[in-house]
């Protein structure tokens, strides 16, 4: 598919349809969850909610929107991630999304980096709920899919509940019904953007106090569930759950936190096949100019906890570096995975 054609929107893009699909979801990732990674996340996981990286208005609206913008049909449903704080820049921004094709507009209020900071926008916005709110009006105003944020319980000093519910509820007045919220604060001095993913603590019955207070609101629950008991135990308590590093190091789980979700697990999907499709997927896009390596890095901890995981991503990243390689080694690595082995690896296993 040219990166200039408009993805066909699913047959399907009700309300209660989006609330199935955000039951799991990946989480907008920067430099990660590309237009690829969720073509590869979207066969192992078939009815999860994607989500694109944050794009700031100022990218859309005065850079090349197509390459920021265009995606596969496959990947549906999926939602666009925004940074920004000015209403009407958020409102054209939303309105580029939904002419693409997009399921969804979210806004990003708990990004913690030195340049969302510099732009008065991401975690910074926590403090400034009736912002956000003109700026979720702003959107819904704008167009006709849901607009979700996306948020941490609290930044910096600021005492964490009082700011959680007058965000929320402040928010929810504007007319969101969707929060994601990643159950840590945001230290927006003193800690570096990976420190603010693990450093401050959890603080998950904070978030299930929010929804024992606003039952009305959906709650998606993110940060630090990376195991089938915490993703079970968390979809008991919240509306959703949104898995993000672990989706990414241990791409596989997805296959299994699918049916935990209710939904449509990879019926009978094998590695082999995913790394199969996705060198036929490699060689389409190399076509259209994609380089290998734009593809080819997301799939490195596919074989992650398997003998010959480790071989599997060294050739693949060395082959990446050279550059000497293209879609065919995608078939080399995983040869090296049937064979490095003195164990009898069984890659026809099927995914639970």
């Amino acid at each position: 598919m040219s990166d200039r054609s408009r993805p066909a929107a699913p047959a399907d893009r009700s309300t209660s349809a989006l609330d199935r699909a955000r039951r799991l979801s990946v989480a907008p990732m920067i430099d990660w969850t590309d237009r690829h990674c969720r073509r590869f996340h979207r066969m192992l996981a078939p009815g999860a909610l994607l989500y694109t990286e944050m794009i700031t208005t100022g990218a859309l609206l005065f850079g090349d929107q197509e390459r920021h913008l265009a995606f596969s049909p496959e990947e549906h449903p999926v939602a666009l991630q925004l940074g920004g704080s000015e209403p009407d820049a958020l409102a054209a921004s939303a309105k580029l999304g939904l002419a693409h094709g997009y399921d969804e507009i979210n806004l990003n209020c708990g990004c913690p980096s030195p340049r969302v900071q510099k732009g008065a926008f991401g975690a910074c916005l926590m403090r400034e709920p009736e912002l956000v709110a003109d700026c979720v009006r702003a959107m819904r105003e704008a167009v006709a899919v849901p607009v979700t944020v996306k948020h941490r319980i609290g930044v910096d000093d600021d005492e964490e509940w009082p700011t959680l519910w007058r965000f929320v509820t402040t928010v929810a007045e504007a007319g969101c019904t969707v929060f994601v919220v990643h159950a840590r604060k945001a230290w927006l001095k003193g800690l570096s953007p990976k420190e603010n993913r693990e450093i401050p603590p959890l603080r998950y019955e904070l978030v299930e106090r929010l929804k024992a207070e606003r039952p009305d609101l959906t709650i998606v629950l993110n940060g630090g569930l990376r195991s089938e008991d915490a993703v079970a135990e968390a979809l008991g308590r919240f509306d959703g759950v949104m898995i993000g590093r672990e989706a990414y190091e241990n791409p596989w789980s997805l296959t299994r936190f699918g049916p935990l979700a209710g939904q449509d697990g990879p019926d009978g999907l094998t590695r082999q096949e995913v790394v199969r499709a996705m060198a036929a997927y490699a060689l389409e896009r190399q076509a259209a100019g994609t380089p290998f390596k734009s593809i080819g890095r997301h799939m490195l901890g596919l074989f992650n906890g398997l003998p010959g995981a480790r071989r599997y991503r060294r050739l693949l990243s060395e082959g990446m570096i050279r550059g000497d390689h293209g879609p065919d080694l995608l078939e080399a690595a995983l040869a090296a995975v049937r064979t490095d082995s003195d164990l009898d690896l069984d890659l026809d296993r099927r995914a639970a």
